[in-house]
Parts: C-alpha cells; structure tokens; sequence
C-alpha cells in the first residue's frame, strides 16, 4: 500500500510569518496538534502544539510570536508513492506521529499521521511505527 492511498488530503498550512495566535486558532478549528509552516509557496517547517507551549509559552513569549520563530525548521516529508511499511518505519525511527506528503516536485499534497497509517494498514505497520515513537527523545523533543 502506498502513502497516497491513505493519505490525509485536505492540507492547512500555517505561514511562517503569522503569529502563534493565529496558528493555534488554526490549529483548533481543525482538532489538529501539527501543522505544516509554508513561506514563498514553500515548507519551512512544522510548528505543533508543543512548540507553541514549551519554545513560546514556557519562555515567556507571547501570543504575537511569529510561527518562524518557533516551528521546528528541520522538515520530515515523504513521497506520495513510498510504501507505508517504509514510511512507518521511518516514523518510529525519527519518532513523529505525522509527516508531510509531497509529489515528485516536492509540492505540499497531504498530511500522513499513525491514525491514517492505523486505519489502513493490515501489516502491522502501525505498531512498528508506534513502538519506535514511544520511546524517550526524538528530534521534535523539547528538552533542551
């Protein structure tokens, strides 16, 4: 099974330029904890719940941060045409619950989570993807 047979299509992206606030609204009017930072028609990032909480929150910043200023700028992604085993796979190992979809020009086309992955997959992937996320650390940790 292919990452485009699963796939979460329907993208909101927030732009790196606005603030938390905005974000964050954005964020619950679509019951979502992620979402991808664009610029220039572009993916700069990922800013989540989390970072707006403990790089903003925490710091003391307020609720006119820019998203840029907080989202994690390392971009994860994958490729509508990979296999979900892989991508699963490669999940747990960077352990994040989502990642971006790009087509063959890197152009933003779909969100995948472990949810989409949990529902379609009959391989186990989930699991493989989940044990690998469950453990401590990861790069979208937050303890330094």
């Amino acid at each position: 099974m292919q990452v485009w047979e699963v796939m979460t299509r329907d993208v909101r992206v927030a732009n790196a330029d606005e603030t938390i606030e905005q974000a964050a609204r954005l964020m619950a009017g679509l019951d979502a904890g992620s979402l991808p930072v664009g610029k220039d028609n572009r993916l700069v990032g990922m800013i989540t719940d989390r970072d707006i909480v403990m790089r903003a929150v925490a710091a003391g910043k307020g609720p006119e941060t820019k998203v840029h200023e907080v989202m994690t700028p390392d971009v994860k992604y994958c490729f509508a045409e990979q296999e979900i085993e892989e991508v699963s796979r490669n999940m747990g190992d960077l352990q994040i619950r989502r990642l971006p979809v790009v087509d063959t020009d890197k152009q933003l086309i779909g969100i995948l989570s472990l949810a989409d992955v949990a529902t379609a997959a009959t391989d186990g992937a989930a699991g493989v993807a989940l044990a690998g996320i469950s453990r401590p650390g990861g790069i979208y940790s937050h303890t330094g």
